[in-house]
């Protein structure tokens, strides 16, 4: 149906769609498309310049597509050709800032894929035998970080892919300049683009409806002389739509401006119609008598802002930054100015505040709080924000001022302190600025910081621009979003990511920022391939090392910890099993060799009853007296606390006994991926650990040094919990601890 036969639908009395009023021809093309008429493309791309109504028309024809909404729809007054059958609703994974990745899990997780990769997910969509119906609105609205070009990943990594699927039955609301290269991946007829703009999609009498609906008083407008009057009302909005291009947004920015601020508008002057968004800005600032200019600095800050809005507090600082002057004056007066222009949202705050879905299969970082209200401004659309940057002078200098404004705005440099919107977007506004490499050394914001859009921030510098703190960041990133850890758990993986990467005076800092961190880690080995490990005592006077004995834990004894590792690893030594009758007891003999037995079957019982309980199966099982040398497997022994390898007999290390570990302060359980210290009087748990590897042993020491081997390497960590109880520690266990205890984390937050 092409736009000219619009009118044939009206006079055959058919009533416009109530949510978008006109677009005949559009939903008679999306009606085919749902019901896959013959014929009709397997992909429609949607498009459209800024404001020209395209997420306005996907909503509306959603709502036909949705059981609920369709009972409140008058279906029975619409055109027949543009309803489309009562089917189950598509799925509908919204765009609007989110990444690419968090857009495929949503997918993922609503078809119920058991995909580890991205790649599976195609694969299991094109092995489905029923054709699945996908809705993708928004994609330019796609992203955390508006400068990271989202909508373009978005377009290459998931809906191309996903359009090249025979199965997929898909309809994506995209930008003219990704549209063309969405629609030339695919075989010509599986695909059309509709763009609004073009003559054979245009609706301009549907737009005139728009003007005319928006300025009855029984939609809200003011009793005016003519927004009463029937003809009047009809007259002004037939001018507003021709003087507007076919924009929605344009008759939409007048409709309000002039709603308003009536006075100084007269429907029969022409210049007071704009024809474009910026000439909407600007007529209104003129009737008001005000600068035009003034009113784009005003707005500047909004146009910038990422996110949900603006903090209200923040404009004046943005605004006087971007300036360049005082405007605080100006904003004072102007904001019934700006009032037209400007979207207030209220919403709650938390100390961590990230309401973005999974990304690469995992969660937010933290729930949205129920902390007090607080005001956010943005602008009414986007394409209004991109209007104001292109008005100014140097888009670059105007994020730099703001950047720096925003870093002055951080009580005492404390990002505890500082408002979320500055610790959360701080990065976005120094990326654009071409300042954020300058900006990641401080640990204190990667631990603040929402970690989905710092993490966005930072893939969109290259590597190699990137400093060693940004590295590890950038590495640690997924495991902190698939946490969904708050900001102390976040510092404890940072904290120990820095120590794996040799930055450990960036490790220390997150020490002195206020953090509870539930541990120290001491040191951090890349050694692959450990299968167990078991912390121990060695009899110093059996070592070989030539270190010393500083860190022994009592006379003649040095704490260990043996790692079990392949045959010929070097510095390793092969320790055949005790032989029967040798003396030892179960869980207590000597002879490393029984290491591996520390960590076997703990996943077991994780999870299920108590944490204790879910934990007596790891601490039982270091008693099992497994041979080291079985297989092809050696021992390596390491010191407990300080980063070296000992040259030693592993025959002469004396594990701790049942009895040992039954009075320690602290019990410890396990699962593929996790590992949970608790509190043995409170079963509390004070620490846990989640790893991005598959965690392939875990000890704990009757005084507290946890050490976790995966398959990248092995790590210890000082537990920080002040112990609930004082325990007896044996003679050979009694060593210093390592800085001073703190409560630790309350909960599980793995």
């Amino acid at each position: 149906m092409s736009a000219s036969e619009e009118g044939n639908a009206r006079t055959a009395g058919y009533a416009p769609h109530p949510h978008i009023g006109g677009r005949t021809a559009v939903l008679r093309a999306l009606a085919a498309w749902r019901m896959r008429w013959p014929g009709a493309p397997r992909v429609i791309v949607l498009t459209g310049n800024p404001g020209s109504g395209r997420s306005r028309l996907v909503t509306g024809f959603l709502m036909m597509c949705d059981p609920d909404y369709r009972k409140q729809l008058p279906l029975d007054e619409l055109d027949p050709a543009t309803v489309p059958p009562d089917l189950p609703p598509p799925a509908v994974p919204s765009a609007d800032g989110r990444t690419a990745a968090q857009v495929l899990w949503l997918l993922a997780d609503h078809f119920g894929l058991r995909a580890g990769r991205t790649e599976v997910v195609f694969t299991e969509l094109a092995a489905r035998e029923e054709p699945v119906t996908i809705v993708v609105p928004d994609v330019d609205r796609a992203g955390p970080v508006r400068a990271a070009q989202e909508p373009a990943r978005l377009v290459r990594e998931v809906l191309a892919p996903l359009a090249a699927v025979e199965t997929v039955q898909l309809l994506a609301d995209v930008p003219r300049e990704l549209a063309a290269e969405l629609a030339a991946a695919l075989p010509s007829g599986q695909v059309q683009v509709i763009d609004l703009d073009a003559p054979e999609w245009a609706d301009p009498a549907g737009l005139v409806l728009h003007a005319e609906t928006a300025l009855d008083p029984d939609t809200g407008a003011p009793e005016l002389p003519y927004t009463t009057d029937p003809s009047a009302r009809r007259a002004l909005a037939e001018a507003l739509a021709g003087r507007a291009a076919g924009s929605r947004l344009t008759v939409q920015l007048a409709v309000q401006s002039l709603i308003m601020q009536p006075e100084g508008f007269d429907p029969a002057d022409p210049t007071l119609l704009p024809g474009s968004v910026g000439e909407a800005l600007d007529v209104h600032a003129r009737r008001l008598g005000a600068d035009p200019q003034t009113l784009r600095l005003m707005l500047a800050p909004l146009a910038f802002a990422e996110g949900e809005g603006l903090p209200v507090q923040l404009l004046g600082p943005l605004a006087n930054a971007v300036a360049g002057r005082d405007m605080s004056q100006d904003i004072a007066d102007g904001m019934l100015l700006a009032a037209p222009f400007i979207q207030p949202v209220e919403t709650g705050t938390d100390d961590d505040t990230a309401d973005a879905a999974p990304a690469d299969g995992e969660g937010a970082t933290d729930a949205p709080g129920a902390g007090p209200a607080r005001t956010l401004l943005r602008l009414m659309h986007p394409a209004l924000a991109e209007e104001i940057r292109a008005g100014l002078p140097d888009v670059r200098d105007a994020q730099t001022k703001i950047a720096m404004a925003l870093l002055e705005a951080v009580p005492q440099q404390d990002w505890a302190q500082a408002d979320p919107y500055i610790r959360d977007h701080l990065a976005a506004h120094t990326l654009e600025a071409g300042l954020l490499p300058q900006l990641l050394t401080d640990p204190g914001l990667f631990a603040h910081a929402d970690p989905v859009v710092l993490r966005a921030a930072v893939e969109a510098v290259p590597l190699e621009a990137l400093g060693a703190p940004a590295r590890t960041y950038l590495r640690t990133a997924p495991l902190l979003t698939r946490s969904q850890a708050p900001a102390e758990m976040r510092a404890a993986f940072l904290e120990t990511a820095f120590v794996e990467d040799g930055l450990t005076p960036y490790a220390e800092a997150l020490h002195t920022r206020g953090f509870r961190l539930p541990w120290r880690t001491l040191w951090s080995a890349p050694l692959p391939g450990v299968q167990a490990v078991t912390t121990g005592a060695l009899l110093q006077g059996d070592a070989e090392s030539t270190q010393g004995t500083e860190g022994t834990e009592a006379a003649g004894s040095r704490a260990v910890v043996a790692l079990v590792v392949p045959e010929g690893t070097p510095g390793s030594r092969t320790v055949s099993s005790p032989s029967e009758g040798a003396g030892t007891e179960a869980g207590a003999g000597t002879g490393a060799g029984a290491a591996e037995g520390a960590t076997e079957g703990t996943g077991s019982g994780a999870g299920t009853g108590t944490e204790a309980a879910a934990a007596e199966g790891a601490d039982g099982a270091g008693a099992a007296d497994v041979a080291a040398g079985a297989g092809g497997r050696a021992l390596l022994l390491h010191d407990l606390r300080s980063p070296e390898f000992l040259d030693a007999d592993p025959a002469q290390v004396l594990r701790p006994s049942d009895d040992e570990r039954a009075v320690a302060p602290f019990g410890l359980s396990r699962g593929a991926d996790y590992v949970r210290v608790w509190a043995r009087p409170t079963q509390e748990v004070v620490a846990a650990l989640v790893s991005d590897a598959p965690i392939t042993g875990a000890d704990l020491s009757p005084d507290g040094v946890l050490v976790v081997a995966t398959e990248r390497g092995v790590t210890a960590r000082q537990i920080l919990a002040a112990a609930p109880a004082a325990p007896t520690v044996p003679a050979q266990r009694a060593g210093t601890t390592d800085a001073d205890a703190s409560h630790g984390l309350e909960g599980d937050h793995s």
